[in-house]
């Protein structure tokens, strides 16, 4: 009785030792919260933001969303939300999506605008394997900002395309953009854009032919409008197939005209304009 009350004692020690040290468990033995510092995290940090003070609780500044386990390792949906607003005086001017254990980390890199109201930023992403996803803010004054969040997927770099690649690429550049229906002039507004695209990894093998498919994948989205940009988002093979992100913008003018312009790993450009009639 004594014995098996002292292991108690000493596993409830334990616990209680590595949740202060930031290593959760659940009740079956699984890591929930590993430690945020693993060595590709400091590798990552030294090769992209050397000798640089980061915030790396910047809860007051942003949030991230993202599933606690995801049902689909190629599309796992990722929520970036400011906690600021956007304004000439102080704003994100920089949001960096990092993946740790991906085969390339930086799934994304979104130069932003103080013109566009809002810094958030929805998109989806594939996890190679369990990983810490990261949202790095660089506001106007080059202060640094990150909040992350532990994701258990595997394989979705590597997993095979979902439709039929003759079908993908015929279709490959067709986009549309998505606003609501009442736009109010002068309120930050949500807009989507989606861009049908294979996106393929080079990680993909034709389950015909059983070799990998080459690497083809959306590397760059920028949103425009009128003549101003608001959005430009440099992206790597992480993306899910077919890109689409959100973003919002203010619009100023009875009518407004976004742009989209896409330029892929081929050097493939596609662009895609739409006219938004705005309520007063």
């Amino acid at each position: 009785m004594f014995c098996s009350t002292g292991k108690k004692v000493v596993f409830s020690l334990f616990s209680l030792g590595l949740y202060f040290a930031g290593i959760h468990y659940s009740y079956a033995g699984e890591i929930i919260n590993p430690s945020q510092n693993t060595e590709k995290w400091m590798m990552l940090k030294e090769s992209l933001f050397p000798q640089k003070k980061i915030n790396e609780n910047a809860t007051n500044i942003l949030s991230i969303s993202a599933p606690f386990r995801a049902e689909d390792a190629a599309v796992v949906p990722i929520s970036i939300t400011s906690k600021i607003d956007q304004t000439k005086k102080n704003y994100i001017k920089k949001l960096y999506l990092l993946i740790d254990n991906n085969p390339t980390p930086v799934a994304g890199v979104f130069t932003l605008s103080p013109d566009a109201g809002k810094a958030d930023i929805e998109t989806r992403v594939r996890l190679e394997e369990y990983t810490y996803v990261r949202a790095v803010a660089k506001l106007n004054d080059d202060s640094l900002h990150m909040v992350s969040r532990y994701v258990r997927a595997s394989g979705g770099c590597s997993a095979p395309a979902g439709k039929d690649q003759e079908a993908a690429l015929a279709r490959m550049g067709k986009m549309r953009f998505r606003v609501p229906n009442k736009v109010r002039l002068g309120e930050p507004t949500l807009a989507q854009v989606m861009v049908s695209h294979p996106n393929f990894s080079g990680m993909q093998m034709d389950q015909i032919t059983r070799l990998y498919v080459p690497p083809l994948f959306v590397r760059k989205i920028q949103v425009k409008q009128g003549k101003k940009i608001l959005l430009t988002a440099d992206l790597d093979f992480a993306i899910s197939e077919n890109p689409n992100i959100r973003f919002y913008f203010v619009p100023n003018n009875k009518k407004e005209l976004l742009r989209a312009e896409v330029l892929d790993s081929t050097d493939k450009t596609f662009v895609k304009d739409l006219s938004v009639a705005v309520d007063s």
